[in-house]
């Protein structure tokens, strides 16, 4: 554990390093400004001192030191700039920093409490694993997924079977189910049918993939039995024992034997029913043994060299059987199967045809398949492979695993295949509406699984990662008789002919609109990975709106990620649930574990986890869209005001002749960051919403603007410190101006300097405040204390800082109640630069949302003027408007499904009718 936490600490200190990037670039920039003003300060001064000083003569020029020497104005220029450099520090937002860590904690605390993302199931919440990327949520522009686990439940269900060629199970996935329902809703909007049929359709497809709707020669039972975990299967030809009365009663006891010894599962004591569960590697293993259970085959005990079995599928007593074990081959990611050894002593058939057909049907309906065979050995055969195989076990050094899948290969052949298994891995709840959702707001879904190509399709359309329309581009490896050298470059020939096609087509496309999906299998993914490859497979990758990679190991699924981020150069969020996605969450610049079954190794590597993946929409979409433009304009904001208050600073001593006086106290100064404007900047980064969460999931395009960069970019960093340098030059001359001709108060006295700074900066305080105001789109409570609370902190402090000691207060003694509150030019002065300052901004702002609103201008207008979610009608129609009509992939491979079905129902429908004729 202390190993892996040293390894993990600078993953997270390179992302809050990247961070941080994005205002630092503007934070140099301010740097230079300071320089530049300072050196121009520092010049001005060294031309003052040799031209001016000599003419002043209450300076008393003839007692100089080495700061003021007429005769050394370059020294005196030097040393002013350190003056400068000191007094116009405000122009940096040291303070910026500090913020943003106050705002980015609180932004995670309210992402741990939201009530959208806890799941009652597991009672896990969100959690914000680190705070330093929050504003990252909001700019991903691609999303590498697992699938096993965070797609889906990894929950499998036995669901049917093949054995000796025949289909067995009259269950239905997911996506039959789906089919039936929609044609029994289509069947009833048939009003031209007529009414007999009607009855015989809906007869059809009432309890579809229960009782009326059959695989050939299948036998279903109408018994109502309690749903058994891990086991969906449900067929009267194998159940309560029938199968012995099947003609290939031997092959469906090897078969069954299999499934109950082929594993490396421990079983433990269920008190519950007096039976047993299961703790497997594996969710498979587990529906294969509840599956020989049910059937008659209980895995009871394991020891070092045996396995137990007890078997009952006659009314007899059970018969604990044992077969010894002589070796085991463990299931790795490259060899990607596992086999057991017993002592068979029953001989099976070959039913490859029919085999094959009902594994890809199983593999259109969404379903694993796992193919069981099995090899008869003859003692010395065995022997002379054992010898070869104790001695690669015995290996020591980093050949070893490449001797045991050597010794594999020597045995895993000529084996006489014996059936299949199709078990369900069921999506999780709303995993198709949220891939929708986020590739509405324009994600690319990259998704790395382990499942062989076809079955990945099949799982890509389920969840809407391929949709209807979509033009498929598959590039996989070629068979060759080559060997060697040879082999691997007539491969990768091949391939790069197969990807630049791709590319042709994809570039040749006339149709602005059309989608194109890339998928790739594992071994084509190792020759694409190559340095001479990979730049022409990634140029590919991108064009595409979906990306599947099959049979991809855990180490393929990082490089993927470091390729995709370094090639792209854009935000990556990688999301996985087990051990096998640690590379590549820790690759990703977002890695999002999922707390499931596969244990806690993702969520510790991750930056932020969550229990269900339909939670990435609201991490996403809301959250992330939410800190991305907190963050943007609270970063904004702060280059505003700091320039406009540091300006003055400037404008000021140049217009003393640079002499390096400020026109503010010093606590003015130092109060000004820390006090007076600190907190409606934090809640405008802790509470600003430019839009409701439930408008962000609605109008999922509104995340667009985060990958796109719209509120941090180049031109509105300019344009507001473009803001600031205007307010600045606002409120100087105008203070200045008005207060420096004309009596300030009644006995005809002027301002003198201390009435001319704190009016000044009054001024200031209420630009900047009303600035913010103005900013905000969304006010709480919170947000109203904090803002108009700072305006009075400003005067409450002036009050208490005036009847302190003179010696503390100085020439700010009895300021307000002496000299500015009883004088109405302070008040004047005050609004006038109040509303000089903010008339361009409230101008640019009613301009913009008249001629060119963007998306959440026209969003705000409709609630304001109360059409909002409540109004159905206007809502859709606007929904419609502002995003693309796709159809998803499963109402694709529903279609598909119903085509099947109508043809046979239609067979049944004319077999009934000629029979009513007859």
């Amino acid at each position: 554990m202390i190993a892996k936490s040293c390894r993990m600490q600078p993953i997270h200190h390179r992302k809050e390093v990247e961070s941080k990037r994005r205002w630092m670039a503007s934070s140099i920039y301010s740097f230079c400004l300071l320089v530049m003003i300072s050196l121009i300060s520092s010049i001005g001064f060294a031309v003052m001192t040799k031209v001016g000083m000599p003419k002043w003569w209450y300076l008393q020029p003839n007692k100089t030191t080495k700061f003021y020497n007429p005769s050394k104005p370059a020294a005196a220029g030097i040393f002013h700039l350190i003056t400068a450099l000191i007094l116009y520090g405000y122009l940096i937002p040291i303070s910026l920093y500090v913020s943003i860590e106050i705002v980015k904690v609180l932004q995670a605390m309210f992402i741990n409490q939201d009530i959208n993302m806890y799941d009652d199931e597991s009672g896990n919440p969100a959690q914000a694993r680190t705070s330093n990327i929050n504003e990252e949520l909001g700019q991903v522009d691609t999303i590498l997924s697992d699938k096993t686990g965070t797609l889906t439940c990894n929950q499998m269900d036995f669901l049917k079977c093949s054995i000796a060629g025949v289909a067995y199970g009259v269950g239905s996935s997911e996506v039959e189910i789906a089919a039936a329902k929609q044609m029994a809703s289509e069947a009833s909007n048939a009003t031209n049918e007529k009414h007999g049929n009607l009855e015989i359709w809906d007869d059809q497809v009432d309890d579809f993939g229960t009782s009326k709707i059959e695989p050939e020669n299948g036998v279903s039972s109408n018994e109502k039995k309690p749903k058994i975990r891990n086991f969906s299967f449900e067929d009267g030809r194998l159940m309560h024992g029938n199968w012995t009365a099947e003609p290939n009663v031997d092959t469906i006891l090897l078969f069954l034997r299999i499934l109950a010894l082929c594993h490396t599962a421990i079983p433990e004591p269920n008190e519950e029913s007096g039976g047993f569960k299961y703790e497997a590697e594996s969710p498979d293993e587990v529906a294969f043994l509840v599956a020989a259970r049910e059937l008659g085959f209980e895995f009871c005990k394991r020891t070092q060299s045996s396995v137990f079995i007890h078997e009952k599928y006659t009314s007899g007593l059970p018969t604990e059987r044992e077969f010894k074990i002589l070796n085991l081959l463990e299931f790795n990611s490259k060899r990607k199967r596992i086999v057991i050894f017993e002592r068979l002593s029953k001989d099976g058939r070959i039913y490859e045809d029919n085999t094959r057909k009902h594994l890809n049907e199983y593999g259109e309906a969404g379903l694993r398949t796992l193919a069981l065979a099995y090899r008869k050995l003859g003692e010395s055969e065995y022997n002379s492979w054992n010898i070869e195989f104790l001695k690669a076990k015995t290996t020591i050094g980093p050949d070893r695993e490449a001797q045991l899948d050597h010794v594999a290969d020597m045995i895993e052949r000529d084996l006489i295949l014996v059936g299949a298994t199709a078990v369900e891995d069921k999506l999780q709840k709303g995993v198709p509406q949220c891939i929708d959702k986020l590739a509405q707001a324009g994600l690319k879904i990259w998704v790395l699984t382990g499942d062989k190509m076809e079955t990945a399709v099949n799982i890509g359309f389920a969840c809407s990662l391929l949709r209807q329309g979509m033009k498929q581009i598959c590039i996989s490896t070629m068979r060759t008789n080559l060997i060697g050298h040879d082999a691997k470059v007539a491969i990768k020939e091949n391939m790069l002919m197969q990807i630049s096609n791709a590319s042709q087509s994809v570039k040749l496309e006339k149709d602005p609109h059309a989608a194109f999906a890339l998928i790739i299998d594992g071994k084509a993914l190792t020759y694409a990975l190559e340095n001479d490859m990979k730049k022409q497979f990634l140029s590919l990758a991108i064009e595409c709106a979906s990306v599947i990679c099959c049979r991809v190991s855990p180490k393929q699924k990082a490089m993927v990620t470091r390729l995709v981020k370094q090639g792209t150069g854009k935000t990556i969020l990688a999301i996985g649930d087990g051990a096998n996605d640690v590379g590549m969450i820790q690759e990703a610049d977002i890695g999002v574990g999922i707390s499931g079954v596969e244990g806690m190794q993702a969520v510790m590597a991750s930056d932020f986890s969550i229990a269900q993946f339909r939670f990435l929409e609201r991490l996403l979409v809301v959250h992330g869209h939410w800190c991305y433009k907190r963050i943007a304009q609270m970063i904004c904001y702060f280059f505003y005001k700091n320039i406009a208050f540091g300006l003055t600073i400037f404008y000021f001593e140049a217009f003393t002749a640079f002499s390096g006086q400020s026109i503010y106290d010093d606590w003015y100064m130092l109060l000004f960051n820390v006090i007076l404007t600190s907190l409606p900047v934090i809640s405008l980064g802790v509470f600003e919403q430019d839009v409701s969460s439930e408008v962000c999931s609605q109008f999922p395009a509104l995340y667009q603007q985060g990958p796109k960069n719209l509120f941090f970019d180049w031109y509105r960093i300019f344009g507001w410190m473009g803001n600031g340098l205007y307010s600045s030059l606002t409120i100087f001359f105008l203070t200045i101006g008005i207060l420096s001709d004309q009596a300030f108060r009644l006995g005809g006295q002027t301002a003198d300097m201390a009435v001319v700074g704190t009016t000044m900066f009054t001024g200031i305080i209420w630009t900047v405040t009303l600035q913010i105001a103005l900013t905000m789109s969304h006010f709480t409570w919170i947000q109203h204390l904090f803002v108009w609370g700072s305006i009075a902190t400003w005067y409450i402090f002036l009050l208490g800082y005036g009847f302190s000691s003179p010696m503390f207060s100085r020439d700010e003694y009895r300021i307000l109640m002496e000299a500015l509150a009883p004088a109405p030019i302070y008040w004047v002065v005050t609004l006038l630069v109040a509303t000089a300052c903010n008339a361009p901004y409230l101008a640019h702002i009613s301009y913009q949302r008249t001629f060119h609103p963007m998306d959440h201008h026209v969003i705000q207008e409709i609630k304001h003027y109360k059409k909002d979610v409540e109004d159905e009608i206007m809502w859709k129609r606007e929904r419609s408007r502002a995003r693309q009509e796709t159809k998803i992939g499963f109402t694709v491979r529903v279609d598909a499904m119903i085509r099947q079905l109508k043809g046979r129902l239609q067979k049944k429908m004319y077999s009934l009718n000629g029979q009513n004729v007859t």
